[in-house]
């Protein structure tokens, strides 16, 4: 599986974030408007993601449910029919969740950035370092904290649940 040290954080300003990020990166984002449906499973979060305009992938990962920088594993397969996908999921396992938002996606070296506009939940930023295979997680933790850092991110924002157990007002993964 490949893996990526994550967090997630509520932003107050979305406008400062943004020139703040964008000035780091040296660049204009990739706006993308998503729909990930999650569906039911015994473990780790499975979700189908539509990209408005660009089909869909599905996505398959593992993380702990902690605020500070922690290791995600993932899977992601592209999917050519994203909507049929959905439904033959949905009535196969079940639906627990759709998170709508827009994503301002940005890159700084193998840091992901992503601002977030959340529907139902607000704004947000996200950093994802990706790992080599056989890295050690230590390196991206720091990576993350530096970005934390140079951002402003303080523990007190950080958020560490999925937005769709933040919808469905859980504590931990959306079970069935």
């Amino acid at each position: 599986m490949a893996r990526n040290i994550e967090i997630k954080s509520r932003v107050g300003d979305a406008e400062a974030m943004r020139r703040l990020v964008e000035g780091a990166a040296g660049a204009a984002p990739e706006i993308l408007d998503q729909t990930d449906t999650f569906f039911r499973v015994g473990g780790g979060r499975f979700k189908l993601r539509e990209v408005a305009g660009a089909g869909g992938e599905l996505i398959y990962y593992r993380r702990a449910d902690q605020g500070g920088p922690k290791e995600s594993r993932f899977e992601r397969v592209a999917v050519a029919d994203a909507p049929a996908l959905r439904a033959l999921l949905a009535a196969a396992l079940g639906v627990c969740g759709e998170v709508h938002k827009r994503r301002l996606a940005y890159r700084i070296g193998r840091t992901r950035i992503h601002l977030d506009r959340v529907a139902g939940l607000g704004e947000f930023l996200e950093l994802e370092v990706q790992l080599a295979p056989d890295e050690p997680p230590a390196a991206g933790i720091a990576e993350a904290q530096e970005l934390m850092r140079r951002f402003g991110i303080g523990e007190q924002t950080l958020v560490p649940q999925a937005y769709v157990d933040l919808l469905n007002g859980a504590e931990g993964p959306a079970a069935g």
